[in-house]
């Protein structure tokens, strides 16, 4: 794996669980910033070669608990990867599953909520949020879609809840960033998601397909426009 030197373009590694969720309306920030981007496959690359230094890693989400190392063993190489970046502040995202990946880096407990938060929402904003990228999402509808949630790690910065789970994002130094909403996704693209958690979606009582489509279709058009300003505000910070 290339790393930069001099001005040579940055490289972005995003961690990927399924094939469906991926980098989505973050691709384009990232390329127009330089980035080049490589997806590493859990369960089929060798998590365990990443370099910790690469200049910017970004773990998504995926439909398996952060705790469920004997069923996945990769876990285990995702998070050796995530205490060595996060003890040296480097950038580093995470997205639903990744931020519980993140959380169990730094020592929190992951486990499953009350109830799974399958739907489109706004956030409910902590006061040290109004100073981060995240301020961008005040009022925003986004996309929750988990079971699990995590304790807030010691000596993280809490950014936002809602009203069925109390830690929904926080960062970590100056370059840690764990968002367990997805603001990353498009709403054509979801079409992916409704087919392959079809399982979920029909056991879990009060959510359906039509539902989540009609949500995504109101909601997913103004959120591309305000993820952008994150994801710009959030890379260039990063400089």
């Amino acid at each position: 794996m290339r790393l930069r030197k001099g001005n040579a373009e940055k490289l972005a590694v995003a961690i990927r669980h399924v094939p469906f969720e991926d980098l989505g309306n973050l691709q384009p920030s990232l390329q127009a910033r330089g980035y080049r981007i490589e997806y590493k496959e859990a369960g089929l690359h060798r998590l365990s070669e990443i370099p910790a230094n690469v200049d910017l890693l970004v773990v998504l989400g995926g439909p398996i608990g952060a705790y469920e190392d004997e069923m996945y063993p990769f876990i285990r190489d995702e998070v050796r990867l995530l205490e060595k970046r996060l003890g040296q502040d480097l950038p580093t995202l995470g997205i639903c599953l990744g931020a519980q990946m993140m959380a169990r880096a730094l020592g929190a407990r992951v486990y499953p909520g009350v109830r799974k938060e399958i739907t489109w929402g706004s956030l409910a904003l902590a006061r040290s949020a109004r100073a981060s990228a995240l301020e961008h999402l005040h009022g925003v509808h986004v996309l929750h879609w988990h079971g699990d949630t995590f304790d807030m790690p010691a000596g993280a910065i809490h950014l936002a809840s809602t009203a069925i789970c109390a830690n929904q994002a926080f960062s970590w130094g100056r370059r840690g960033l764990a968002l367990q909403f997805h603001p990353e996704v498009r709403e054509a693209e979801l079409e992916r998601w409704y087919i392959g958690h079809a399982c979920e979606i029909a056991a879990t009582a009060g959510i359906s397909v039509a539902d989540l489509r009609a949500q995504a279709a109101q909601y997913a058009p103004a959120l591309q426009v305000h993820a952008a300003k994150v994801w710009a505000s959030w890379l260039s910070s990063l400089d």
